[in-house]
């Protein structure tokens, strides 16, 4: 089987009212039911509410609830710093203390009720933030912050505590960042950088400070947002916000755990359609980290492939290490759309340069051979014996005199180049930082993606710490393999939003005729016979062979007769998982004795196994074709999942599916079957013709809308073998299992 039933999705309800792209409804009032129209036909919002956080990160007025100037106290440093930020940003500063007159020279109000007017935020230093909600309510507070931990990440005494929490925020009406957050959002960000910036988002503090800290290598940020256990703004709130800031160039994000899934696939859907890229490393590749996200911030992790899957349907670029995060997220932030595929490997040497060329083509990239024309252009700065067709060598001395830029201008120049990748494996002064210049010089004079990869492990050379940082038109690495997978992540994200067509504009509203037929056929809490599970089927379409239940083996010798030699029997029940394990299934019979005798068989079987049949199938023998697997289950943090890989009794052996979450269109099932492994098998090998892509692409889509109907009342469902006959002829389920939720 597939997968399993792990429990139920769940949507807040604030988020059910949301605005589209394009042509956009009004945005929600919080709290506000969602009209019919904004939900699809498992009732879930098809839109994305985008926040209004300016007065979050940059309030007019704050008040600092138990703000403290004593000395030794843990919230004096704290109040310190937000009274040093409110005049950074010249933001009104309210102190709040029932037994202090004035913290650090500023009036302190003895209660909430008692702020000499309305503030934009209220930062909670309390132990208990739970009583203080109220109070901000009345007081009409717009956002809140709460440090305070011991809460979901503490085990259940604490989720308990949380959940009350979120829900006397729900009733205030305002918005809530944490609890068990920190300081970040309110950091020193520097004020003299240009260009697109980095809008930060994470989970856990520290894991944010390496992105921060690009500040200092001339990579400007414009926000950070420590969410923490997320009690009521997530990760998906602060998504669709900085999609719509103009001055976010990218969006950061360190997720430890998805808290609605609907949301945050909305949220990114957003993204996409802004054409905003969005770097996320997503901790739950392992079990172990998993489990460690899990104690950390109190929500699901989500079985990884299908995050991975629906991170990837939305264009989301997942990242492992926060080395990765930094470099990709600022060759993200700096580059212009691509005008070309193809990249140039340029260096002093031929060993790096096909070094580099090697990892780069490893990693999918396209380096294309210069042509004659080119290359001939080329060796007019660069000996006859060195190589230029890509990888570019140069020898090394051209770069010491003018001959250096004039071989980058004319790399940059060939129309068939959108990148330049330059390895520097160690500093050559005077040369490698005349030509660090020359990269500076060209990359201010074009819109191609000129990249450095500065090998030294020292870094304090004045050619990396002068010259290259000080562009913000060149993107310089540390690693080549950082180099290559950013410039590979650069290209994919602008094909993927060049040709992106939001899911959710064409998602179903109302549920078709099948799903009566279907609904019928259901029985909550029980596992269907194959014979129901194949109605099931054919209620939505999706082609079963000739076949008909019979309970005496005269009746298997008629059915035998009417469906047409050779056939395959099967018993049939509720409660048969496996049948070939079990020797329930008889193919190949082409005499009506060996009906007779596979009948008496296969109810032996079943009596000595203690299996109840509700009879035996007598079926069409349907050859020639692809074994494939395509199935549905749900999943905790999405919802309904749709899978497709090879099928057949090592279906569990192989382990070669590719799962979507719905809404998706045809596209991504074709892209669902180029994942797979085994896909030269669909393309025809060993002399079999090619199989029916068209028809296999119809089921997984015919599939996709029986679990968003019948999602909530379907745990599984198996077509396998689905066989995919050979091209024009279709595809026929030979098996089925459905189990109801």
């Amino acid at each position: 089987m597939l997968g399993s039933t792990h429990g139920t999705l769940t949507t807040d309800s604030r988020r059910a009212r949301v605005v589209a792209c394009g042509e956009q409804p009004a945005p929600a009032v919080h709290g506000r039911p969602a009209e019919p129209d904004d939900l699809d036909v498992s009732g879930r919002p098809l839109y994305c509410e985008v926040p209004d956080l300016d007065r979050l990160f940059r309030p007019e007025s704050l008040a600092v609830i138990g703000a403290s100037d004593a000395e030794g106290r843990p919230n004096t440093g704290i109040t310190r710093r937000l009274v040093d930020w409110a005049g950074r940003v010249g933001a009104r500063l309210h102190p709040v203390h029932p037994s202090r007159p004035s913290v650090f020279g500023l009036p302190c109000s003895r209660t909430v009720a008692d702020l000499p007017e309305q503030v934009d935020l209220a930062v909670l230093l309390v132990a208990d933030p739970l009583p203080v909600i109220e109070e901000l309510a009345q007081a009409k507070v717009k956002f809140a912050v709460v440090f305070a931990s011991g809460f979901a990440e503490t085990g259940d005494e604490g989720a308990a505590a949380q959940a009350r929490l979120t829900a006397a925020v729900e009733r205030s009406g305002l918005r809530l960042l944490g609890p068990n957050t920190n300081l970040n959002a309110f950091e020193r960000f520097r004020d003299d950088l240009d260009g697109p910036a980095i809008a930060l988002i994470t989970q856990s503090g520290h894991q944010g400070r390496p992105v921060f800290a690009l500040q200092e290598l001339g990579v400007r940020l414009s926000h950070w947002a420590p969410t923490g256990n997320e009690a009521d703004l997530e990760t998906a709130d602060f998504l669709a916000y900085f999609a719509e800031r103009p001055e976010v160039g990218v969006i950061a994000a360190y997720v430890e755990g998805i808290k609605d899934g609907r949301a945050f696939l909305l949220a990114a859907d957003r993204c996409a359609r802004r054409k905003v890229p969005v770097v996320a490393v997503k901790v739950g590749r392992t079990e172990a980290g998993a489990r460690t996200a899990a104690s950390h911030t109190g929500k699901l992790t989500g079985a990884d492939a299908v995050v991975d899957a629906a991170l990837r349907q939305y264009g989301v670029i997942r990242v492992d290490g926060l080395d990765e995060l930094q470099d990709t997220a600022t060759l993200l932030a700096r580059a212009h759309p691509p005008r070309a595929d193809g990249v140039v490997v340029y260096s002093i040497s031929g060993g790096t340069g096909a070094h580099v060329a090697d990892l780069a083509a490893g990693a999918g990239l396209r380096l294309p051979v210069l042509s004659e024309a080119k290359q001939a252009e080329l060796h007019q700065w660069i000996p006859e014996y060195l190589s230029v067709a890509n990888p570019v060598d140069n020898g090394g001395h051209p770069v010491g005199d003018e001959r250096g830029p004039r071989i980058i201008r004319a790399i940059l120049e060939d129309p068939s180049v959108g990148v330049l990748i330059c390895p520097v494996t160690g500093p050559f002064p005077p040369l490698s930082d005349r030509l660090a210049q020359d990269l500076v010089d060209a990359a201010e004079r074009t819109d191609k993606l000129v990249c450095v990869v500065w090998g030294s492990p020292v870094g304090t050379e004045r050619a990396y710490r002068e010259v290259l940082l000080g562009s913000s038109r060149v993107v310089t690495f540390r690693t080549v393999a950082n180099c290559v997978s950013a410039v590979r992540a650069y290209l994919d994200h602008h094909r993927f939003v060049d040709g992106y067509r939001s899911p959710f504009d064409e998602a179903p509203r109302t549920p078709s005729p099948s799903s009566r037929k279907a609904r019928a056929l259901l029985r909550p809490g029980q596992q269907l016979s194959e014979h129901a599970a194949k109605q099931l089927l054919r209620a939505y379409g999706i082609r079963v062979p000739r076949e008909q239940l019979v309970t005496s083996a005269a009746a298997a010798v008629r059915a035998a007769g009417l469906v047409g030699y050779p056939v395959v029997m099967k018993a049939s029940g509720a409660r048969i998982a496996h049948k070939t394990e079990l020797g329930l299934v008889k193919i190949g019979l082409t005499s009506a004795s060996q009906v007779r005798d596979a009948y008496r068989e296969l109810t032996d079987i079943a009596r000595y196994e203690d299996i109840a049949l509700d009879g035996v199938l007598v079926c069409q023998m349907v050859e020639r074709g692809v074994e494939m697997v395509v199935g549905a289950s749900h999943d905790p943090l999405f919802g309904p999942t749709v899978t497709v890989g090879l099928g057949g009794v090592l279906v569990e052996v192989l382990r070669d599916t590719a799962v979507r979450v719905p809404p998706f269109g045809e596209e991504q099932v074709r892209g669902m079957c180029a994942e797979l492994r085994g896909r030269a098998l669909l393309d025809g090998v060993r002399g079999r013709p090619p199989a029916d892509l068209d028809a296999l692409v119809e089921v997984v889509l015919r599939v996709q809308r029986m679990a968003l109907e019948l999602g909530d009342e379907l745990a599984e469902l198996d077509v396998n073998p689905l066989m995919v006959l050979p091209r024009g002829q279709g595809a026929v389920a030979l098996d089925a299992l459905v189990v109801c939720r």
